[in-house]
């Protein structure tokens, strides 16, 4: 599914960031909601033909949301995104690493964190995601690994969410 909704993505190297802006065609409760609602996350957060699948999730600050990426032949991808700080349908802050089943992170993997804002204008909402590395060299393996592209297939995903529940 093309979109005809904004999406920015720009790599700083130098601040070892990634800032992502996306525009969606729904009101930012909803956009709220999918973001930080398990079930919702669920249904959009993997690129197709991947799902995610959450093994816990609580969704406050010093909470967290544990979930697996799951491939089409049943493969998993362990991730942890562990709530920093809220501030409801305004914005939140979270650091999110891969890690093993039980949650214990992989040191050798990228960590990031991430500060995601939501403001809305003219029944739309624009999410930026800023996302921060300790080095470069975790922002190029971040990359490497197609974030980019992961990132805007997911995107896509969250649209056709969107659309159903906004009709």
């Amino acid at each position: 599914m093309k979109s005809d909704l904004m999406m920015d993505f720009s790599v700083d190297r130098a601040n070892h960031s990634i800032t992502v802006k996306r525009e969606f065609a729904a009101e930012l409760p909803l956009v709220w909601d999918a973001y930080t609602n398990s079930d919702m996350l669920d249904q959009w957060w993997a690129p197709k033909p991947w799902q995610a699948r959450t093994k816990s999730m609580n969704f406050s600050e010093g909470g967290h949301w544990h979930y697996a990426m799951v491939g089409p032949q049943g493969e998993e991808h362990w991730g942890k995104m562990s709530y920093l700080t809220i501030e409801p349908q305004r914005r939140f802050t979270a650091q999110d690493a891969f890690t093993d089943a039980s949650g214990t992170v992989n040191p050798q993997m990228p960590v990031s964190t991430m500060d995601i804002t939501f403001v809305q204008k003219d029944g739309k909402t624009l999410v930026t995601n800023r996302v921060t590395y300790a080095d470069l060299a975790q922002l190029e393996a971040s990359l490497k690994m197609g974030m980019k592209e992961g990132l805007t297939m997911a995107m896509e995903g969250l649209d056709e969410l969107l659309a159903t529940k906004t009709k």
